[in-house]
């Protein structure tokens, strides 16, 4: 009964060192008071197994009905220890099997819970199991796991219990100078938490080293001294195995004491019903006298171990439990639940599926009734559309038509100035004059070509340049000496600055006609005596031309569409200058025609700056 004693000392050690009937009888008392579902089953679970030395049902008892509750609430942790405490129970009735099983199913709880110490103690149990059962491997597996998840433990009091219960199980396994190392360590765990029965169960150990080690009188003397001190504390089930232990040191040398012990052992077993103990003691009796052939006590011994027999069988038909066809019903009622759970799930499932289902139809109803509905607004809408753009179709050519009479009106009188300034003879002029007569040569062509233009084009297409090689600082110079005269009328100034190397191909006249309305611009939008930034810069892949002024700048509600033709995005200048709306939609097409952009940074009232990127 070695290994019976190792579960039931690991419960023991758990509990407060005082009388166990004062631990069992004031759990009576609470347990009746406690409204909390978990409490209440840690409650039970713990009175069952104080109940074990009185009667084995009464822990059965507690026990189910913790289990009971604890499935009820979900409570896992519960469940976890009631399940470890029927292994105890099939244990202790010797059904080794349905105690591996119940221990392994607790092993799983504890382990999805991670609750290590009670990993440990679940795989000691199962390693003692094991090794009753003659699996020798197996339950040195089992303890090796239990030593390596208990390193990890911050409480390390388990540990002392595996130590225990190795020792125990194999004591040949290990050297005497290890086992006395396993001993002491055991030893300073048990008086770290001042754990009585711990330090009583690690006596019986060294007696035994010592019984082992040739100091057989110092170890009967220790194990004497320890089995006082369990029955001092009403500890009598773990005096049971140390009772045994002396009686059989003493068979040879002094039968009187052997006996004494054996019939110590016996009257405590009956008294607290430990009917296995029982049989062994009226066992060891019966040998006993056999081996001395003294007819009378084995006689009488061997009565005993029939009444104890019959007895044994008549309490488990009084107490109403078959445990093995307790083992049964579980199985049968786990199989009905997790089948119930199964086509309970099963349902859910399937009432899930059609409500989806009615849900997706439902959906594709109403998308298909709004794709309807969105399909007949889109049919107005484009309609709509094809009439606007016929409108709008139908405004452009008006525009143009219109655009196109007041370029043939222009064209005439515009030609007119051309022709009078080739008649005037430069040479009686002076130098400024001169200048000034080139410049009006040159704006004249300009706008003849511009009207020409205008009285060609459809306003629907980009426009068509011819390329030549053009010096652009020449060109910028020319703008700015071109404008200054505008620009004196404001007295305003205008600041170039250009470092262009050498020529581009471009169309001259054309991008003198964007630099021309650019600046302009700048010069509509700008206050009397500001003065216009033009600067140009080059890198290998591009110009940048720059006009900066510092007027009034864009609004944000005009910025997005001031480069569209006929714009409303049309503003009266800084001096009353009107806004036609058509010079930045042709600089713009001008430019991508180019292959290059234009764009603009503004600011309310701190100007504007235009870029015109030109490849190179």
């Amino acid at each position: 009964m070695r290994r019976l004693l190792s579960f039931v000392i690991l419960v023991l050690s758990l509990s407060v060192c005082y009388a166990q009937k004062d631990v069992v009888r004031s759990l009576k008392q609470q347990i009746p008071h406690i409204k909390d579902s978990l409490r209440y089953v840690d409650a039970l679970n713990r009175l069952g197994m104080l109940l074990y030395e009185t009667n084995v049902d009464s822990l059965f008892h507690y026990t189910m009905k913790a289990r009971e509750i604890a499935v009820r609430v979900g409570y896992e942790k519960g469940v976890a220890d009631a399940v470890n405490n029927l292994g105890i129970v099939y244990d202790m009735q010797g059904d080794l099997q349905l105690s591996l099983r119940y221990y392994n199913e607790a092993y799983n709880h504890y382990k999805h819970l991670r609750d290590s110490s009670n990993i440990v103690q679940t795989k000691m149990n199962i390693a003692t199991v094991y090794a009753e059962l003659g699996k020798e491997d197996k339950s040195l597996s089992n303890f090796k796991e239990a030593f390596l998840v208990g390193k990890t433990l911050k409480h390390d009091s388990i540990m002392a219990l595996v130590i225990y219960n190795y020792l125990l199980v194999f004591p040949k396994l290990v050297s005497n100078d290890t086992t006395l190392i396993y001993i002491n360590k055991a030893s300073d765990i048990s008086v770290k938490y001042r754990d009585l029965r711990l330090q009583l169960a690690i006596d019986q150990l060294r007696a035994d080293y010592m019984i082992k080690n040739g100091e057989r009188e110092k170890g009967i003397s220790k194990m004497e001294e320890t089995v006082r001190g369990t029955l001092a504390n009403e500890l009598y089930y773990l005096s049971m195995d140390m009772l045994i232990n002396l009686g059989n040191n003493f068979t040879g040398a002094d039968s009187a004491k052997a006996v004494n012990y054996y019939r110590q052992g016996l009257a405590i077993a009956q008294e607290k019903r430990y009917h296995v103990y029982s049989i062994q003691f009226v066992k060891k009796l019966y040998d006993f006298y056999g081996a001395r052939q003294d007819a009378a006590n084995t006689l009488k011994y061997s009565r005993q171990l029939v009444d104890l027999y019959e007895q044994k069988d008549r309490i488990n038909r009084d107490s109403g439990i078959d445990y093995i066809e307790y083992a049964l019903k579980d199985q049968q009622l786990q199989s009905v639940r997790s089948k119930s759970k199964y086509q309970w799930g099963f349902l859910a499932l399937a009432i899930t599926v059609c409500l989806m289902t009615i849900i997706i139809i439902i959906i594709l109803w109403r998308d298909w009734k709004n794709s309807q509905r969105t399909t007949e607004a889109l049919r107005l809408q484009f309609k709509h559309t094809e009439s606007t753009m016929q409108q709008l179709d139908h405004m452009n050519k008006d525009y143009a038509r219109l655009i196109k009479i007041v370029a043939h009106d222009l064209r005439n009188p515009i030609g007119a100035i051309g022709s009078l300034t080739s008649l005037i003879r430069p040479d009686a002029m002076a130098k400024d004059d001169k200048e000034i007569l080139e410049l009006i040569k040159g704006s004249s062509k300009n706008c003849l070509e511009l009207i020409n233009e205008l009285m060609k084009t459809d306003f629907t297409h980009q426009q068509s340049i011819v390329k030549e090689e053009i010096d652009l600082n020449e060109l910028l110079h020319q703008c700015v000496l071109l404008l200054g005269f505008r620009a004196k009328e404001k007295d305003q100034l205008l600041l170039l600055h250009t470092a262009i190397r050498g020529l581009i191909k471009a169309d001259k006249e054309k991008l003198l006609r964007v630099l021309n309305n650019i600046v302009s611009n700048a010069m509509k939008f700008s206050e009397s005596y500001s003065t216009i930034q033009i600067s140009s810069i080059q890198s290998d892949n591009e110009i940048i031309i720059h006009v900066k002024d510092t007027g009034m700048g864009i609004p944000l509600d005009l910025q997005d569409n001031i480069f569209d033709p006929f714009t409303t995005s049309k503003r009266t200048g800084t001096g009353g200058e009107q806004p036609f709306g058509l010079g930045l939609y042709i600089s713009k097409q001008i430019i991508e025609a180019h292959g290059g952009k234009i764009w603009f940074e503004t600011e309310t009232n701190a100007g504007t700056t235009f870029y015109i990127s030109i490849p190179v």
